[in-house]
Protein backbone atom coordinates (compact mmCIF):
# COMPACT_ATOMS: atom_id res chain seq x y z
CA UNK A 1 0.00 0.00 0.00
CA UNK A 2 2.90 2.09 0.90
CA UNK A 3 3.55 2.39 -3.12
CA UNK A 4 0.45 3.60 -3.98
CA UNK A 5 1.21 6.84 -2.11
CA UNK A 6 5.15 7.25 -3.29
CA UNK A 7 3.69 7.01 -7.42
CA UNK A 8 1.20 9.69 -6.70
CA UNK A 9 3.89 12.25 -5.37
CA UNK A 10 6.14 10.94 -7.77
CA UNK A 11 3.51 11.80 -10.61
CA UNK A 12 2.69 14.73 -9.27
CA UNK A 13 6.09 15.83 -9.22
CA UNK A 14 6.92 14.82 -12.47
CA UNK A 15 3.34 17.15 -13.97
CA UNK A 16 4.96 19.78 -11.90
CA UNK A 17 8.23 19.97 -13.34
CA UNK A 18 6.68 19.29 -16.88
CA UNK A 19 4.36 22.49 -16.65
CA UNK A 20 7.24 24.28 -15.20
CA UNK A 21 9.33 23.61 -18.36
CA UNK A 22 5.89 24.36 -20.98
CA UNK A 23 5.81 27.76 -19.27
CA UNK A 24 9.28 28.84 -19.71
CA UNK A 25 8.70 27.78 -23.52
CA UNK A 26 10.12 30.42 -26.16
CA UNK A 27 6.57 32.01 -26.66
CA UNK A 28 6.83 33.03 -22.79
CA UNK A 29 9.94 35.55 -23.24
CA UNK A 30 9.14 38.99 -24.24
CA UNK A 31 11.24 41.51 -25.49
CA UNK A 32 10.19 43.55 -21.77
CA UNK A 33 12.50 40.36 -20.31
CA UNK A 34 15.50 42.28 -21.13
CA UNK A 35 16.21 44.63 -19.17
CA UNK A 36 18.65 47.45 -19.29
CA UNK A 37 19.72 50.18 -16.91
CA UNK A 38 22.60 52.37 -16.74
CA UNK A 39 24.75 54.55 -13.66
CA UNK A 40 27.45 57.21 -14.02
CA UNK A 41 30.05 55.69 -12.82
CA UNK A 42 31.65 58.61 -11.48
CA UNK A 43 34.43 58.52 -13.42
CA UNK A 44 34.99 61.52 -16.17
CA UNK A 45 37.22 60.07 -19.41
CA UNK A 46 37.81 62.97 -21.62
CA UNK A 47 36.28 65.61 -20.14
CA UNK A 48 32.70 63.27 -20.46
CA UNK A 49 30.87 61.64 -17.49
CA UNK A 50 31.40 57.32 -17.66
CA UNK A 51 28.19 55.37 -17.65
CA UNK A 52 27.95 51.89 -17.03
CA UNK A 53 25.50 49.75 -18.76
CA UNK A 54 24.01 46.54 -17.47
CA UNK A 55 21.74 44.37 -19.94
CA UNK A 56 19.92 41.71 -18.02
CA UNK A 57 17.34 39.03 -18.97
CA UNK A 58 14.77 38.21 -16.52
CA UNK A 59 13.51 35.57 -18.10
CA UNK A 60 14.26 32.05 -17.49
CA UNK A 61 15.10 31.21 -20.86
CA UNK A 62 18.47 32.33 -21.78
CA UNK A 63 18.20 35.19 -24.92
CA UNK A 64 20.35 35.13 -27.92
CA UNK A 65 20.83 37.76 -30.56
CA UNK A 66 19.69 40.47 -28.74
CA UNK A 67 20.29 44.11 -30.78
CA UNK A 68 19.48 47.39 -29.46
CA UNK A 69 19.11 50.75 -30.94
CA UNK A 70 22.26 52.40 -30.10
CA UNK A 71 22.39 55.40 -33.20
CA UNK A 72 26.06 54.17 -33.92
CA UNK A 73 27.21 54.73 -29.92
CA UNK A 74 29.15 57.84 -30.46
CA UNK A 75 31.37 57.79 -27.65
CA UNK A 76 34.96 59.20 -25.54
CA UNK A 77 37.25 56.61 -25.43
CA UNK A 78 36.86 52.69 -26.03
CA UNK A 79 33.74 50.40 -25.69
CA UNK A 80 34.19 46.68 -24.95
CA UNK A 81 33.72 45.40 -28.48
CA UNK A 82 32.55 41.76 -27.06
CA UNK A 83 29.94 43.64 -25.04
CA UNK A 84 28.23 45.59 -27.08
CA UNK A 85 29.21 46.25 -31.00
CA UNK A 86 28.08 48.41 -33.46
CA UNK A 87 26.27 46.69 -36.44
CA UNK A 88 24.99 49.54 -38.76
CA UNK A 89 24.36 53.18 -38.27
CA UNK A 90 21.24 52.54 -35.98
CA UNK A 91 22.09 48.90 -34.41
CA UNK A 92 24.05 47.48 -32.18
CA UNK A 93 24.75 43.51 -31.26
CA UNK A 94 24.94 42.64 -27.55
CA UNK A 95 27.70 39.95 -26.28
CA UNK A 96 28.50 39.06 -30.21
CA UNK A 97 24.83 37.33 -30.46
CA UNK A 98 25.54 34.83 -28.04
CA UNK A 99 22.92 34.05 -25.35
CA UNK A 100 21.98 36.34 -22.33
CA UNK A 101 21.18 33.59 -19.27
CA UNK A 102 18.72 35.44 -16.55
CA UNK A 103 21.53 36.26 -13.77
CA UNK A 104 24.36 36.70 -15.80
CA UNK A 105 23.77 40.17 -17.29
CA UNK A 106 26.30 42.06 -20.11
CA UNK A 107 28.17 44.70 -18.69
CA UNK A 108 29.96 47.39 -20.46
CA UNK A 109 30.79 50.85 -19.97
CA UNK A 110 30.65 54.39 -22.45
CA UNK A 111 31.71 57.92 -22.42
CA UNK A 112 29.38 60.57 -23.36
CA UNK A 113 28.23 64.08 -22.23
CA UNK A 114 24.30 62.75 -21.49
CA UNK A 115 23.18 58.90 -21.28
CA UNK A 116 22.71 56.83 -24.34
CA UNK A 117 19.14 54.84 -24.78
CA UNK A 118 19.54 51.41 -25.88
CA UNK A 119 16.30 50.18 -26.69
CA UNK A 120 15.73 46.55 -27.36
CA UNK A 121 14.87 46.13 -30.90
CA UNK A 122 15.17 42.10 -31.33
CA UNK A 123 16.14 38.66 -28.92
CA UNK A 124 15.83 35.32 -29.89
CA UNK A 125 14.63 32.72 -26.95
CA UNK A 126 17.02 29.87 -26.39
CA UNK A 127 14.57 27.12 -24.44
Amino acid sequence: MAYIPKATILLFLVALTCSEHIGNAKGSCQLSDIHISQVVTGKVVEGQPQFQVTIGNRCSCPQAEVMVSCFGLPSIGTVDKTKIHVVDSELCSVANGLPIAKGSPVIFTYAKMTPQDFPVVSAKPRC
